[in-house]
């Protein structure tokens, strides 16, 4: 594999004398160029929280005196998660900016789909990395249409499919499709099968909400995610009606990791509007 400086960075903050959450935190900081408080925002939890937490991994790495030095390929695997998370929040952060007057930052989602697609090469057959590098390429593959003449965001049911990448969504696609099929799953695998299920479809109309809420489904069983739980809520909606998906909204709404947050003020009116 070709020498790259900055998949090399990451994979040194990524280091096993901080606890997974911080070596995060600390990598988009130093690697990914997030402020605090995007970093805050990308994790559910105030800046104040966050900017000890990176306060905190700046002193461990200088109290464990360990070298900081790029892992053997024995110990990738050890750090792998934690680089698939820093990608991952990084593309999204570019994706759909949390702050600020932009709506996209493609300097970030570019730089981390290039990132990610080195990492894949490195590590070819890791399932998760092929399901990040499939998912990030099925999102990107929907930026040309994700903002109108005048910079306003465009939902994904209005949105101009004749201005998608097919080659990016052909190549995702069957990224996801070879790795789902090796047997073990994880989330970044189940995230790339909704967005292949979402692409796939010729209309909104189409799309095939009963996959797309079993995959939820399953990712809800790996992990605590209020995101999960927002989206699996709006499947509900489409696949029972509004009255089913408004009584897990109402559920989500006490909350507080999404407290106030904007997906979750969207998505009852949209909700109620399906009806």
């Amino acid at each position: 594999m070709e020498r790259d400086d900055t998949l090399e960075l990451l994979f040194r903050c990524c280091h096993p004398a901080l606890s997974p959450s911080s070596a995060i935190a600390l990598t988009l900081r130093a690697v990914g160029g997030l402020t605090t408080a995007e970093i805050a925002r990308a994790f559910l939890v105030p800046e104040a929280t966050m900017a000890q937490r990176i306060s905190r991994a700046k002193e461990s790495i200088k109290a464990s005196g360990a070298a900081f030095a790029m892992p053997s390929p024995d110990e990738l695997a050890g750090r792998l998660g934690a680089v698939n998370h820093v990608l991952y929040l990084v593309f999204s952060e570019g994706y759909a900016v949390s702050g600020g007057p932009e709506l996209v930052r493609t300097d970030l989602s570019g730089e981390t789909l290039r990132l990610c697609r080195m990492l894949h090469r490195l590590v070819p057959d890791e399932a998760e990395v092929a399901g990040l590098l499939a998912l990030m390429l099925l999102t990107d593959a929907r930026r040309a249409a994700r903002t109108g003449p005048a910079g306003e965001l465009i939902p994904l049911d209005r949105q101009d499919r004749t201005r998608w990448d097919r080659g990016a969504i052909a190549e995702g696609v069957a990224l996801v499709s070879a790795t789902l099929s090796r047997g073990a799953v994880g989330p970044y695998q189940l995230q790339a099968a909704v967005a292949a299920a979402h692409d796939e479809a010729a209309s909104a109309e189409e799309t095939d909400w009963p996959q797309i809420l079993a995959l939820y489904g399953l990712l809800s069983r790996m992990s605590d995610n209020p995101m999960v739980a927002l989206n699996q809520a709006i499947a509900t909606a489409m696949v029972y009606g509004p009255a089913e998906g408004l009584l897990r909204l109402d559920a989500l709404a006490s909350d507080p990791r999404l407290a106030g947050h904007h997906r979750l003020d969207g998505a009852l009116p949209a909700s109620l509007a399906r009806g």
